[in-house]
């Protein structure tokens, strides 16, 4: 039985009046009154996300985006509507845009399903954004593009070059050690984002920009270019132009995220030493596409990929530079050897074309690294497990310090983001180099989970010229962040797992050779302290309950279970 042929353009997704032909009548109606005549209506329809948003200043110059994807839209002969979703920006939403991540994703996908479009072209950028609208469209599943906004140009003060937001953090723990002073960090701001778009360094947005067009979502060397740049803009128009043949051709995403596709994105992820962070957005997104990302495929990918990408904040470079070496498409021409190289992405050509026509990495530049002079031969980001972390855990190897990937030392317990941030400097404590920083009631449950995994360094310890201890949480931290730092320990604390029964003075082994997160203390000790847990109370109403009861774990891709 063939299958039926559904409508096409301005006959999609009819308002339900009871009588088709009147509801077609009425949608050509009012948009005559918007000046489309029966001309423009017989074309394909492109919908276009648009995340524009005074609040979002990663997404400043998208107006300027659409304008471009809609030229390259009716360049080819479709007709481009563009639409406004939810916009999330790190700097600015409360508690955290983790905690909005996948209100977006099922936003966009009941706009995409409720509207007519033949195909759509997804502009996002900051962290969140990238990942729900890839979520949405595998659940819509329409032929779909995604564009990024791009990374910052790098900033500058007192002849240093500055980026956001590794750069961020480094000069505020030099601040808050009393290296430098209130009119220095005065200065340091005003300099460190000095353009729109996304954090110039392998942060969450960049790795997620990355790992997309690995996947073959984005057209090829799009995760790259600068905010700022023309070249950004004739990214847009391409995939405008694009959008209209994937709606011709009936190229959907559940066809292009296959395994092998999923599984190439890992790898690029490994190899650029990227986020964290990207680890649950990339489980969740496989979820969508009906795969599942575990612990052991993340280790088994690990094991044999190489840091090739010497970007911060586990190198020295930034975006830019990863830009000018040739980005995505020479960073996979290095990786060839350990890729499916038959996957077809939205460009229509099997990765293996597309490589025949990239150049290997450069010898004049340091940023992409050949596999022979790999930055280090494997295990850029580490899955754990262990006692402490039944379900795992993860960290970035990259970025942390090697005289601590074996540590064993006693606990300090923070019960909440809150609680760290009011105790963490107090003396009082008594904290050394040697103990253990544990917070927990920061996972997907319990707050949201926000990038508050990343503990400071207490001030009187900073001021000794401690840089680095080893911290332990269920929650994130940010991309840009660095250090010995355990994140998003499974199950979490807010629903019972043994991160929520650690208790002050208790040892903690960290042991990466292993691969292992345990706290050590006895079977019977343990099943006692689980007697006393408590589940923490539901919000009274609105998204964030309706998160709190249906959101999973951290290693399942802190997606709701039911989508």
């Amino acid at each position: 039985m063939t299958e039926k042929k559904q409508p096409a353009g301005i006959q999609r997704n009819l308002t339900r009046y009871g009588d088709q032909a009147f509801s077609l009548y009425l949608r050509k109606a009012f948009l005559s009154s918007a000046g489309y005549d029966p001309e423009d209506l017989d074309r394909l329809i492109v919908g276009i996300v648009d995340t524009h948003s005074d609040y979002n200043t990663c997404h400043r110059q998208m107006p300027e985006m659409v304008a471009a994807v809609k030229r390259g839209v009716l360049q080819s002969g479709g007709l481009p509507f563009a639409f406004p979703t939810i916009s999330l920006n790190e700097i600015l939403t409360a508690p955290t845009t983790m905690a909005f991540r996948n209100l977006m994703a099922m936003e966009t996908e009941e706009m995409i399903r409720a509207q007519p479009m033949d195909a759509v072209v997804l502009l996002g950028g900051c962290d969140k954004t990238v990942p729900a609208q890839i979520m949405a469209a595998l659940s819509a599943d329409i032929p779909a593009i995604q564009v990024v906004t791009g990374p910052m140009l790098t900033g500058s003060w007192r002849g240093e070059r500055l980026g956001a937001c590794t750069d961020c953090r480094r000069l505020w723990a030099r601040y808050r050690a009393g290296d430098i002073g209130k009119a220095e960090i005065e200065e340091i701001t005003a300099n460190l984002c000095s353009t729109g778009g996304t954090c110039m360094v392998m942060g969450t947005a960049s790795s997620m920009a990355c790992v997309t067009e690995a996947l073959g979502l984005m057209l090829p060397g799009g995760a790259s270019a600068p905010h700022a740049t023309g070249e950004r803009l004739k990214q847009c128009v391409a995939a405008g132009r694009r959008s209209v043949a994937l709606a011709r051709e009936q190229m959907r995403p559940g066809r292009i995220v296959t395994p092998e596709a999923i599984h190439n994105a890992a790898t690029v992820l490994m190899a650029l030493g990227g986020s964290t962070n990207a680890i649950i957005h990339l489980t969740a997104i496989a979820r969508r596409a009906g795969q599942r990302l575990d612990m052991e495929k993340w280790n088994a990918i690990s094991s044999q990929t190489p840091l090739l990408v010497d970007c911060k904040p586990a190198g020295v470079g930034y975006m830019e530079d990863f830009h000018n070496a040739g980005g995505v498409p020479v960073l996979l021409k290095a990786l060839e050897p350990l890729l499916h190289t038959e996957t077809v992405g939205v460009s229509g050509r099997p990765l293996s074309d597309l490589l025949s026509a990239t150049p290997p990495p450069a010898d004049w530049q340091t940023t992409v690294r050949s596999m022979q002079n790999a930055i280090s031969l494997s295990g850029a980001i580490t899955t754990l497990s262990g006692t402490l972390a039944p379900e795992g855990a993860v960290i970035k190897t990259a970025a942390a310090s090697p005289a601590l990937f074996h540590h064993v030392g006693p606990a300090v317990v923070f019960e909440s983001p809150e609680d760290a941030a009011g105790r963490i400097d107090d003396p009082a404590l008594a904290i050394t180099p040697g103990h253990v920083l544990v917070l927990r009631n920061g996972g997907p449950v319990g707050a949201g989970m926000p990038e508050a995994g990343s503990l400071p360094i207490p001030r009187y310890l900073a001021e000794q010229g401690v840089r680095d201890m080893v911290r332990v949480s269920d929650a994130r931290m940010s991309g840009t962040a660095y250090g010995t730092v355990v994140l998003h320990c499974s199950p979490e604390a807010a629903v019972g797992g043994p991160i929520g029964l650690v208790e002050n003075g208790d040892q903690v082994e960290l042991d990466l050779d292993r691969r292992t997160i345990n706290l050590c203390i006895d079977e019977s000790t343990l099943s006692e302290r689980k007697m006393r847990f408590q589940p923490p109370r539901l919000p009274a109403r609105g998204w964030l309950r309706i998160q709190k009861e249906h959101i999973l774990q951290a290693s399942e891709g802190a997606d709701l279970d039911f989508l």
